[in-house]
């Protein structure tokens, strides 16, 4: 790897939220200040300083909560298409806050997803977990009929070149997460495990599908570098459970490294100088690794890193 010091903006997120709060406790860490260089984005009077400025915030609605806490998003990632940033790193937003403020996202890998004009799989990942996510943000009712071939294959290759060039993993194993118990055991308790997912495991070379109950505990033990879950809340409580605080959220795909934290906005706590920036640093430290990772593989890693001069 390079000693470069990445360039990564930071958005602040949700203004009513402990985004501002954790970002405060990124800037004042030398140790993160020699690690990166950082262009904090959101809005003024939300407690820190902005080198890029979205808006004022003056304890407005919801809805302008939101409308801030988006147009940072938009900046970030405009910052980073133009090249003007290696990376970005996103403080929670609130997800009705952002509908209400005129931004028709479920969250920010959607948004992100959009703005870079790419498809983009979402990533939980730690030291002792990795998950990724074929479905993101819709209703469990509507899982079995989104899960397609075509879209398990896709979420295996982005993951695939991801951890290769983000992460350094030269040959990654996957493990693909069985949608219903027992991997329906045969058909008995379901036959999506049998009719869609086993025969678009094969074909894209993944592992499995195996079931849920298992197949993480699995991956813990070093059998999978990760692990791909057919819903959100199958992935997200396995690695929430295994590793809640020093998780990183990561958007694979986009033509730059994006993290977040692994956790929300937490408005009950907000301002009470109680929020643990912990998996906020740990998102500062993963985002500036993927980028020295992109500088050294210089002319090979996916999007505008591998082409810039």
């Amino acid at each position: 790897m390079t000693s470069r010091r990445p360039r990564l903006a930071i958005t602040l997120g949700d203004p009513r939220g402990i985004g501002p709060e954790i970002v405060a406790a990124v800037l004042r860490e030398p140790r993160l200040r020699a690690l990166a260089e950082f262009v904090v984005v959101g809005p003024t009077h939300s407690e820190v300083e902005c080198d890029d400025v979205v808006g004022r915030w003056s304890d407005g609605p919801a809805a302008e909560a939101g409308r801030l806490a988006g147009r940072a998003v938009e900046r970030a990632a405009r910052l980073a298409l133009d090249g003007a940033v290696d990376g970005i790193v996103t403080a929670p937003l609130d997800k009705a806050a952002l509908l209400a403020g005129g931004f028709d996202y479920p969250g920010h890998t959607e948004m992100l997803a959009t703005l870079a004009g790419v498809p983009v799989a979402m990533m939980l990942a730690s030291e002792r977990l990795r998950v990724v996510l074929a479905t993101t943000h819709i209703p469990l009712r509507a899982v079995p009929d989104a899960l397609s071939a075509a879209g398990i294959a896709n979420v295996a290759q982005t993951t695939r070149e991801g951890l290769v060039h983000w992460f350094g993993i030269a040959s990654p194993r996957l493990a693909l997460c069985a949608l219903n118990p027992h991997a329906g055991d045969g058909g008995r308790f379901g036959e999506e495990d049998d009719r869609l997912l086993a025969p678009a495991a094969r074909a894209c070379g993944l592992l499995g599908p195996f079931p849920a109950d298992t197949v993480f505990v699995r991956a813990m033990r070093g059998e999978f570098d990760a692990v791909i879950a057919p819903y959100h809340d199958v992935g997200m409580t396995a690695i929430k459970v295994a590793s809640f605080g020093s998780a990183v959220n990561v958007t694979l795909g986009l033509p730059f490294p994006r993290t977040s934290p692994d956790h929300g906005t937490a408005l009950d706590i907000a301002g009470k100088g109680i929020a643990d920036p912990a998996s906020m640093v740990r998102a500062v430290e993963v985002a500036a690794e993927m980028v020295r990772r992109a500088d050294a593989h210089a002319g090979t890693a996916p999007g505008a890193l591998a082409t810039r001069p």
